[in-house]
């Protein structure tokens, strides 16, 4: 001590899809720490679609990113130097204080994990918040029951893989969309959904949900948005229920994009549209926590994750969410893992 930390700074806001001139790797010094203080070494990383609305300036429900300082997003690591008497060196800990290789703090935000329950990437997933998301939504906001037939749109992903588990894990016939046959095949075959399509691939989507959902739809996970919401309004069951988690096909629309053609339906269907964010749900965690690390140790969750390596490539890693390049959890894999 003290360290020199690459970080990657917001450098100018993006138009459209994020590219590589929205970011800058810079260097910084980490200071010792100072009395009830602690310093971190990242070793995960993640990269997430939500933070594509903090590179706005318009309002919203998370402090945006400012020009010219570094980025923030879910990270875990390993303390490496304390003078915190509840933070010992050696500890792995949450933040989100991604973005950059070392970090100091006062614990205010930090979260200790328990790195002999799962990996701690998995902290990054299922066990955190993409796995909270998919949670609370599927558990609370769509109150999924037994026989309930769940559509789950960008099912491959971090958030969309976990929901369509917990669907099947609660009795649930579970149908799901991604952009690839590759994840089209790991959905069928390790996440055992009932059914998938390659959205790409087919001319009706709405058709094609049809075909997966012959008795209509009681449950709509919504990660996609627009032609998506679309396909599953045409296909609601009376009182369905659409808990809308993410809009993924919108965030890089500089002008938003008209309403789905289908809304109508709301009304003769009576169906419940509620969108929600997971900080909403944190009373949930204990539950969350408690069930999540059965269902990964008895494997009745599997989980994928997508790995790039170096900081340095962490606005790579981020822009190719946007492409489907990740099968399951994105991750920036940026210092060695000790745990063994």
């Amino acid at each position: 001590m003290p360290v020199t930390s690459r970080e990657i700074r917001f450098k100018q806001r993006p138009t459209g899809i994020p590219t590589e001139a929205n970011f800058e790797l810079s260097e910084t010094s980490i200071l010792d720490p100072g009395e009830g203080e602690f310093v971190v070494r990242n070793i995960w990383m993640s990269v997430d679609p939500y933070m594509r609305g903090r590179m706005t300036e318009q309002k919203s429900y998370v402090t945006g990113f400012k020009l010219g300082e570094p980025l923030e997003g879910g990270c875990v690591g390993q303390v490496v130097a304390s003078r915190h008497p509840d933070f010992a060196e050696g500890d792995y800990v949450l933040s989100l204080l991604g973005w950059r290789e070392y970090w100091r703090s006062d614990g205010r935000g930090v979260t200790k994990v328990d790195a002999s329950l799962a990996p701690l990437e998995a902290y990054l997933g299922p066990l955190g918040m993409p796995g909270l998301t998919a949670y609370a939504g599927m558990l609370r906001v769509a109150e999924v029951k037994q026989d309930d037939t769940v559509f789950v749109s960008a099912a491959a992903g971090a958030v969309g893989s976990v929901a369509c588990q917990i669907g099947k894990i609660k009795g649930c016939k579970v149908a799901g969309s991604a952009g690839s046959e590759a994840k089209v095949r790991w959905l069928r075959e390790t996440a055992g959904i009932d059914a998938a399509i390659n959205y790409k691939q087919v001319p009706d989507l709405a058709g094609a949900v049809k075909e997966m959902c012959p008795t209509g739809i009681d449950v709509y996970y919504e990660n996609v948005g627009g032609e998506h919401l679309e396909a599953a309004l045409r296909n609601m069951n009376d009182f369905g229920r659409i808990a809308v988690c993410g809009m993924i096909s919108q965030y890089n629309e500089p002008v938003p994009p008209p309403g789905p053609r289908s809304l109508v339906l709301v009304i003769p269907r009576r169906l419940r549209i509620q969108g929600f964010i997971v900080t909403d749900h944190l009373d949930m965690q204990p539950d969350f926590l408690r069930d999540m690390a059965q269902w990964l140790a008895t494997g009745r969750v599997k989980w994928a994750k997508t790995v790039v390596e170096g900081l340095e490539r962490a606005p790579e890693a981020f822009i190719g969410l946007f492409h489907g390049e990740n099968l399951g959890k994105m991750l920036v894999k940026i210092g060695p893992d000790t745990t063994g």
